[in-house]
């Protein structure tokens, strides 16, 4: 993946100034392509100084496979006029840098010469208008090239852009039905395609089995050695023992999934405990380690959730932490102490775990099948947040909310799922208020690696609504800016 970028300015300088702009302008990318936290690699293209210039470079933007996003500085005065043709065409997202070559003004040598070629303070205004005047959403970085704050957000939005790349044409699979009669995940999914760029593709439970049955008994044997090697598997588990077909049957499960989403080139995936027949038990083990190697998933259905998780794990890559499918499950109402238990059935990711998981088998209570193997784990404290993106009526809303998660208060020797617990910001009570009344979903993305200006950043390039609960959100105004969210966006 590449971001490329461009300087605009004109020939009204002459030759001599534009061959310093397109020296600073390959310096400076070079600079922004060295920090370690912008992870695609930058690439100078040009300095933009005719309409024509600017129209051709869009095209070959446009055509690009390699090309995620644009870094477009005005190193000196570029007429904005000359931009609207190419920016009505430009068909990825757009970064404004708003920096300058020189970090300081040389206070006892500055000159007129000086000022003409030094002219971002301007020139970045003009090219600001007609981004507005025309309604291109972008994001805006303000300060010196060399500045870590700047590579910080240069970084948070390349990673939006790539997540975004990412699911230009992916393909989710879902294997049965959502949940009947639950309403969240339901949704258009030609306006999910639409608005995201990835499509939902469902497949009935035998499409899968079949893919089961074809696992051989020596890869299942390689693959519950890898189980041995790496977790703490339960002794009832481990070769010999009373339940070790049930470990045989869950490697067979992943090995059989991973076989389907490769085969269809797949990066996310949904099932639902309502829909198993010919398979003896949910899949627990196999969606755990599956969403560790970047897969997205949603449970009972939810593909809206597994396409969000897939672009959080690519917006996430690299960082420490870990991002895993999440639902808010119980609370703890201890006043002064309240808090959040996130669980889930089965598929909570391994990315999150502190320290190394056990891999355990309990009956799971609905779906009437076979007690399923799961990796069972407490996760790692620290500042964290959870998304979701729903449907609220022929538009698309990204809620976000930021949460500092802690350590559970006691040992939880009779829970048999993988857990993590947190404080809501800026309150339980505030918090989940304002979740319901945004209307977000019981499923969600959680990460400890990303951070709300990057779920900005991606909500911004694909086109939809942000709304952020954190420590400043009181409810009142919270309740106004939904209302007032809710007519900017039907008007649109």
């Amino acid at each position: 993946m590449e971001l490329w970028m461009y300087a605009g300015s004109q020939h009204l300088y002459g030759p001599g100034p534009l061959e310093e702009v397109r020296k600073h302008a390959a310096e400076i990318a070079r600079d922004l392509d060295r920090a370690a936290t912008i992870p695609p690699t930058i690439v100078f293209k040009s300095v933009l100084t005719t309409a024509e210039e600017i129209s051709a470079a869009v095209q070959e933007i446009n055509s690009s496979d390699d090309c995620i996003g644009v870094v477009l500085w005005m190193h000196t005065f570029s007429p904005a006029k000359m931009w609207i043709t190419g920016l009505s065409r430009i068909q990825r997202p757009i970064l404004h840098l708003h920096t300058q070559y020189n970090r300081d003004i040389p206070w006892d040598s500055i000159d007129m010469d000086f000022m003409n070629l030094n002219q971002t303070a301007h020139g970045g205004r003009e090219f600001g208008f007609m981004m507005t005047r025309m309604g291109i959403d972008r994001k805006v970085v303000v300060g010196h090239w060399k500045s870590e704050n700047v590579h910080a957000r240069i970084g948070a939005w390349a990673r939006a852009a790539a997540a975004h790349a990412s699911l230009q044409g992916a393909k989710v699979a879902r294997f049965g039905d959502n949940m009947r009669n639950v309403a969240v995940t339901e949704g258009d999914k030609v306006s999910a395609e639409m608005t995201f760029g990835y499509s939902i593709n469902g497949y009935g439970i035998g499409d899968l089995v079949a893919y089961f049955d074809a696992v051989s008994d020596a890869d299942i044997d390689a693959l519950v050695e890898t189980y041995e090697n790496q977790y703490a598997v339960a002794s009832e588990l481990r070769r010999g023992a009373d339940r070790h077909n049930a470990l045989r049957y869950a490697a067979r499960q992943e090995l059989g999934l991973r076989a389907f989403l490769t085969e269809g080139d797949f990066v996310a995936f949904t099932d639902t405990f309502e829909n198993l027949h010919g398979v003896e038990q949910l899949p627990g083990l196999a969606v755990q380690r599956l969403m560790a190697d970047g897969y997205g998933f949603g449970a009972e259905g939810d593909w809206r959730t597994a396409a969000l998780l897939r672009a959080m794990k690519v917006m996430a890559e690299g960082l420490p932490g870990g991002t895993s499918f999440m639902e808010d499950y119980t609370y703890h109402f201890e006043p002064g102490r309240e808090r959040v238990m996130g669980s889930h059935m089965l598929e909570i990711c391994p990315s999150i775990a502190a320290g190394t998981p056990s891999v355990e088998i309990h009956p799971l209570g609905i779906g009437g099948k076979s007690d399923p193997v799961r990796m069972v784990f407490d996760s790692t404290p620290g500042p964290a947040l959870n998304a979701s993106v729903v449907d609220v009526g022929g538009r698309h809303r990204l809620l976000v909310n930021e949460v500092e998660a802690v350590e559970p208060d006691a040992p939880l020797p009779h829970l048999p799922v993988a857990r993590t617990v947190w404080i809501p910001k800026p309150n339980l009570e505030v918090a989940a208020a304002a979740w319901i009344y945004a209307g977000g979903a019981h499923h969600t993305g959680y990460s400890r690696q990303l951070t709300t200006e990057m779920l900005e950043d991606y909500a911004t390039i694909a086109g939809i609504e942000l709304t952020v609960i954190d420590e400043a959100t009181e409810l009142r105004p919270f309740r106004r800016e939904l209302a007032l969210s809710d007519m900017y966006w039907r008007s649109k």
